[in-house]
């Protein structure tokens, strides 16, 4: 599990391709890396991954077919700044929400535009998902835990401080560029509990 708190900035070294899948290697930038271990998880842009190999600079992971068509992963060129996040101990603070690191889907930048210090960002994102994103709930772009300011039929919008800016990927990132997007746990959690007809106890169907 991740909390969308980014802890550094690397990016993406190579991108090899294995029989169908890939393998990614990706410097570590300023992730904090002294004891990683080979076999944890790093979330890379949001998508759960497993260390495979590392040195005191990079790391390289194994990107699935299935990841590789959901995600932005495949499509991302080299040298391009990557949100990196390893998983959280069970007594880290959760400043940001439950991330699972599994990617729902990809949304696109539909517009940037200051508002006073801070940027507003509008994504467009698939009908598939907007059923998830709620008014002030939370929604992970590219790994980073964010907070909806407003949603309606085709996409959404958030608010990034100068410090999110500054410290994440979203940097370098453009309107039109592609993003992937997981929604709140809760979220898929509920749905699937209404559809099976199982009212959890103490609750009012």
């Amino acid at each position: 599990m991740f909390t969308g708190l980014i802890e550094g900035v690397g990016r993406l070294v190579s991108n090899e391709a294995r029989g169908g899948d890939a393998r990614l290697r990706i410097a570590v930038g300023t992730l904090p890396f002294a004891d990683v271990v080979q076999g944890e998880s790093i979330a890379v842009n949001g998508v759960c991954l497993t260390v495979v190999a590392f040195d005191d600079a990079h790391f390289e992971a194994d990107a699935s077919t299935e990841t590789l068509a959901l995600t932005t992963l495949g499509a991302l060129a080299t040298d391009r700044p990557l949100n990196l996040e390893r998983a959280m101990r069970p007594t880290d603070r959760l400043g940001g929400h439950l991330v699972s690191g599994h990617v729902d889907g990809v949304g696109r930048v539909a517009s940037v535009h200051d508002d006073a210090r801070a940027q507003r960002w509008r994504f467009e994102a698939p009908a598939a998902l907007l059923r998830y994103i709620a008014h002030k709930g939370s929604i992970c772009v590219d790994g980073v835990s964010l907070t909806v300011n407003a949603v309606d039929a085709d996409g959404f919008e958030v608010a990034l401080v100068p410090h999110t800016v500054a410290h994440t990927a979203f940097g370098a990132t453009a309107v039109g560029d592609a993003v992937n997007l997981e929604v709140d746990l809760v979220a898929r959690y509920v749905e699937r509990l209404l559809a099976s007809g199982v009212v959890p106890a103490g609750v009012r169907a």
